[in-house]
């Protein structure tokens, strides 16, 4: 089955307290249908000090969010799309609902 969301995709959180919100995803976790986006939905972590980690502390790190949270960012628009699949020759591409443009590749976002 295709992906609606991948890692390097820019998205909108459309609901919860990081709504409005944009970032990256970071990671999909495909198991739980969650992604991890960076710089929203944070999390303090209370670190014990550790021979590893000798300073120890209250680290900040994003925790996943349910994929059905986030949408695609429409490359012509600028707000959050659903996306639909389209048959293009051998290839089965993103298409973002409102504006009719194709989602960019992974390929093509590696900067």
């Amino acid at each position: 089955m295709a992906a609606r969301l991948r890692k390097g995709d820019q998205v909108v959180v459309i609901s919860g307290k990081d709504k409005g919100k944009t970032g990256k995803i970071a990671r999909v976790l495909v198991e739980d249908d969650k992604v991890v986006v960076e710089g929203v939905n944070l999390i303090k972590r209370h670190m014990r000090p550790t021979p590893k980690a000798p300073q120890g502390g209250i680290l900040e790190r994003e925790a996943p969010l349910y994929a059905s949270k986030v949408m695609p960012i429409d490359p012509k628009t600028g707000k959050g799309t659903r996306v639909r699949f389209k048959i293009d020759g051998d290839k089965k591409v993103r298409i973002a609902v409102k504006s009719g443009e194709e989602l960019p590749a992974a390929a093509a976002r590696a900067e």
